[in-house]
Formats: C-alpha cells, sequence, structure tokens
C-alpha cells in the first residue's frame, strides 16, 4: 500500500462543493489534494445526443441501488471532475431570507436554521461571480436581499419566451429571468463570435463540449490548476474506500483511496467530503470503527438520515403552433413560493426546462389523452411542446433515509408534504388554461431518470445535518463534525431543510464559508 506526502487539506469530491473548497484553499496559499472518483468527461458531438443522455443514459453512474421493497434502481449520480454539475441545469438561486427561518405546512414543520440568511449573503455573491451567473436582481418577487447586482445581464428570451412572459404577466403572475450559471457573451440575443456558449437546444441535463456551462469543473477546478499549480493536485480515478482515525476517534489520520486497482493511504491536516449528500453520508457509514460503530461521526444517529431532495415534477405542454424556441430555459415564477392563492402556506418554483427532445418523448409512455395523436411522428409532437420544472419543498424525515444492508445500497423514501405540490401543479394548470396552450400536461421522468421518485437525485440533501446540538445533528454551525476534530463537510448533506430553490448555489455559498473557516484554522 502505498503512502504518500502530507498535505495541508484534502477534498474528497470535485462538484461545485469539494471544487469551490480547493479553488478558494489554493487561492489562499493552500497545499490542497482534490480527489475525485471519476475522470473527465469526454468531450464529443455525443454530449448533445439526446438518446445517448437520457434514454441509455450515458454518462448516469454504473450503479445499482434498492429502495425499502428490495426493488433496484439507478440513481441518478454522475462521476466526474465537476460532479453532478456536468450535467445539471445551471439555476443558480439563493434561498430565500425566510426559508432559513421555521415554515409551516399541513403535513409538519420545515425547520430553522442555525444561522441566519445574513450569514452567507457575502458568500452567495462570491459564487454568484465565479460561476458567472447572468440574471436580473430585482425582477424575481420573492428574491431575498443581496449586496450586489448580478455580475452579468440576464440570458435574453426568445420570441416564443418572450410572447409567454407578456401573456403570464395579463394572467396575474410576474414571471422573471431565471438566474444561470452560463458563460456566454450575447448582444439583444445574439452570441458572440468568441463566446463558449452558444446558446444551443443541449442544456438542461446535457453535458457541454464548448465549455459554456459554469460548471465547477470549467470554473473551479481547471482555472485553479492553472493559476496554482504547486497548492492544487487533482487525482482521477480516485475512490474514497474509508477514512481512518487515530485510537481516540477525533481525528482522521488516514484518508483510504483505491486508484488503478491498487490501495494507497493520503494524509492530511484538514479532511473535507464533498462527494454529494447520498455518497458523502455513505463514505462516512463505510468508516465505522470502535469509537464509531454506527458510523463515522455518528454519535446523534442523524448519519444518511433527513434525506430531501424536492417534490419535483417535470411536465410538457402542448402547444397549438410549433415553438421555434432554441434556449428555452429562461423563465422562472415564484409567484406562489410562499403562498398560493387558496392556501396559507408556499407551494413552491415553476421554471422553464432547455428544449424538449424527440429522443426523450419516444423513451416515455405516452399518456392516454395523447390518442387523438396516434401517429404523429415525436419529432412533430417535440416541436410543439414547451417544459415546465415543478419544485416544492419536501420535510426532513429522519426514516427518509440512505443505508447499506450488506452489500447493498438501500435509499429508503417517503414522499411528504405533497399538497403542496399538488397546489402548484393546479396553479400551473391554470395559467396554462388562460393561454393559448392545451391545458392538459403531459409529465416527464427520463429528464430525472426513470423509476421516479427514487431515482431523481438531482437536489439530494440533508444526511449530514449542521446544527448547535451534537445529539441531533453531525456538524456543527462551521460544518465540522461535531465528533471529529479535522473532518468537514462541503456539499448540500448539511442542509436542515431544503426550500424550494435549486440547491447548488447555496452548496456553492456555504463551501466558500468553510474554506475561509478552514484556511483561518490552518493559519
Amino acid at each position: 500500500m502505498a503512502t504518500h506526502d502530507r498535505y495541508d487539506l484534502i477534498v474528497i469530491g470535485s462538484g461545485p462543493g469539494g471544487a469551490s473548497v480547493a479553488y478558494r484553499a489554493a487561492a489562499r496559499g493552500k497545499r490542497v489534494l482534490l480527489l475525485e472518483r471519476g475522470d473527465y468527461l469526454r468531450r464529443s458531438p455525443e454530449n448533445w445526443d439526446a438518446k445517448a443522455v437520457f434514454v441509455d443514459a450515458k454518462y448516469q453512474a454504473k450503479e445499482t441501488w434498492y429502495d425499502a421493497a428490495g426493488r433496484a434502481f439507478h440513481p441518478g449520480l454522475h462521476y466526474f471532475v465537476g460532479g453532478n454539475s456536468k450535467v445539471y441545469g445551471a439555476a443558480l438561486f439563493r434561498l430565500r431570507e425566510r426559508d432559513f427561518g421555521e415554515i409551516p405546512y399541513p403535513e409538519g414543520v420545515s425547520p430553522a436554521w442555525p444561522l441566519p440568511y445574513a450569514a452567507f449573503e457575502p458568500y452567495y455573491t462570491m459564487a454568484e461571480q465565479l460561476f458567472h451567473v447572468h440574471g436580473a436582481r430585482g425582477e424575481d418577487p420573492n428574491e431575498p436581499p443581496a449586496s450586489a447586482p448580478y455580475p452579468f445581464p440576464p440570458v435574453a428570451h426568445e420570441p416564443e419566451i418572450a410572447a409567454l412572459d407578456r401573456d403570464l404577466r395579463k394572467a396575474g403572475v410576474r414571471p422573471f429571468h431565471l438566474p444561470l450559471g452560463i458563460l456566454l457573451d450575447e448582444k439583444d440575443g445574439v452570441v458572440s463570435p468568441t463566446s463558449p456558449c452558444i446558446r444551443c437546444e443541449a442544456f438542461d441535463g446535457f453535458p457541454c463540449p464548448t465549455n459554456g456551462k459554469a460548471d465547477s469543473q470549467v470554473v473551479c477546478v481547471d482555472p485553479a490548476l492553472a493559476a496554482h499549480p504547486d497548492q492544487l493536485t487533482l487525482l482521477t480515478g480516485a475512490y474514497v474506500s474509508r477514512l481512518e482515525t487515530d485510537a481516540a476517534g477525533r481525528t482522521v489520520t488516514k484518508v483510504c483511496v483505491t486508484r488503478q486497482g491498487q490501495s494507497e493511504e493520503y494524509c492530511a491536516d484538514v479532511v473535507v467530503v464533498a462527494c454529494g449528500a447520498l455518497s458523502s453520508a455513505l463514505l462516512f457509514l463505510r468508516s465505522a470503527n470502535a469509537r464509531h460503530p454506527q458510523g463515522l461521526a455518528n454519535g446523534s444517529g442523524q448519519v444518511g438520515r433527513n434525506y430531501m431532495r424536492h417534490n419535483q415534477s417535470v411536465l410538457m405542454a402542448l402547444l397549438r403552433h410549433p415553438n421555434r424556441t432554441i434556449f428555452q430555459k429562461t423563465l422562472g415564477i415564484s409567484d406562489y413560493y410562499f403562498r398560493g392563492p387558496d392556501q396559507d402556506y408556499p407551494l413552491g418554483l415553476i421554471q422553464m426546462l432547455a428544449k424538449t427532445h424527440p429522443a426523450q418523448i419516444q423513451g416515455e409512455a405516452l399518456p392516454d389523452w395523447l390518442g387523438w395523436l396516434p401517429s404523429a411522428p415525436f419529432e412533430a409532437l417535440a416541436d410543439r411542446t414547451v417544459g415546465f420544472w415543478l419544485s416544492s419543498e419536501d420535510l426532513p424525515r429522519p426514516e427518509n433515509r440512505v443505508f447499506y444492508d450488506g452489500d447493498r445500497t438501500v435509499l429508503d423514501l417517503t414522499e411528504n408534504n405533497m399538497a403542496a405540490h399538488r397546489g402548484l401543479r393546479r396553479q400551473l394548470e391554470r395559467l396554462l388554461g388562460s393561454l393559448d396552450v392545451h391545458p392538459l400536461l403531459m409529465e416527464r421522468t427520463l429528464y430525472l431518470g426513470k423509476d421516479i421518485p427514487v431515482a431523481g437525485t438531482a437536489h439530494q440533501a440533508g444526511t449530514l445535518r449542521f446544527g448547535d446540538d451534537p445529539a441531533t445533528s453531525v456538524l456543527d454551525i462551521d460544518c465540522k463534525a461535531h465528533e471529529v476534530d479535522n473532518l468537514y463537510v462541503a456539499d448540500a448533506s448539511f442542509f436542515p431543510s431544503i426550500g424550494a430553490v435549486n440547491p447548488t448555489l447555496t452548496i456553492i455559498a456555504n463551501a466558500l464559508r468553510v474554506a475561509d473557516r478552514i484556511v483561518e484554522r490552518l493559519s
């Protein structure tokens, strides 16, 4: 077994959280080892092939997990430099200020965070700058206060979406430009000749072969390697099998890695786990020892529990006229975020999806109401659809968890708080019924992975929650394990609640905050 030099900091996982920590710490002079179990995602024309991406799941992890009933499924995980951000939709929202407080629902309570929004606000601003967020401050009626404008102007609506924006305003809501992490240079909707993003129709859920998506490889890992080659080392194909501690169980002393079929060990003053909420919890569980018999830092029994992933629907509405939009993902609706017209509790967020492709429709079981188009080619059907993503908050429940059952990985998930999600869907149906849109909706599941909801792990969070009380949380407010002095977490595991906006910007902001705490400690 090979043992290597000691580092100031080892970061496990190169997704948005881990990459942001590595980027920040290397820039501040710390010697960082970044471990990634995957490799670079190969750039090729297949990156833009909807069948390869959605039907064949070419880039999805080749793993089989099980639900609580023993049914097998393939989780929507992606092991590459950049992690899941290589295929994310790049919608980069701040949690709303009220999301950090307690919010009651008919089915339970979304708990308050141990820190207020103000503790994250400066880091949200840094995160928006780092990930090239394009947006228009003040358009979103429920956005939180911000200390700076977006660093880039909003991505322009194409004519069909601009018309939809006008119609929605007439229907009584206040749509806004989605905040997108994108390397786009455009003027009046026309892309410059040197823009990495070309406003193609393969954005949401696709890898980007032009490096136009602000994923963590493009904006963190590669720039940090170029700017700080003496501070940052990246190892790919490096699967971390377990973390070992000293005899007292208070300090991680070894990071055990399998790479190219060989066992290796790495050491650092501080270790940061950022594998994604599910995989990070599994690493903690794999690292059980005599001092931590139920899993590393699991004296509370909360490791792997309180899993959240949003209540989500991906819906397509059928238009009566062709939809000529190419880059469709530019519009959001948050009017129902904190209260529905007929409810005194939050419903959630509606946002546009990228263009629907024929392969996505062909891969679905078409609903019965499309019987009046029995011979319609998939191309014609895709040409007349517009897609929406609906997100509502699900609540942290201890019984919703990931764990090992022998050699099997089990994800036990019971839906909750669905009244809010059904209310949000009714509001979208009402809005579309007042427009020139077929009022019936066709539900899509392929975007999130088959066998939804269990396999839909895109918004995974909550399995290593942070808090003040070691009896009810795994991490302290700096995201350091209560029970292990040099172990930190920098992905969405720390979330005590999830709100209803995409979690990635909060992951990045918190990772930058944690990186500052670690650098202060090491200094």
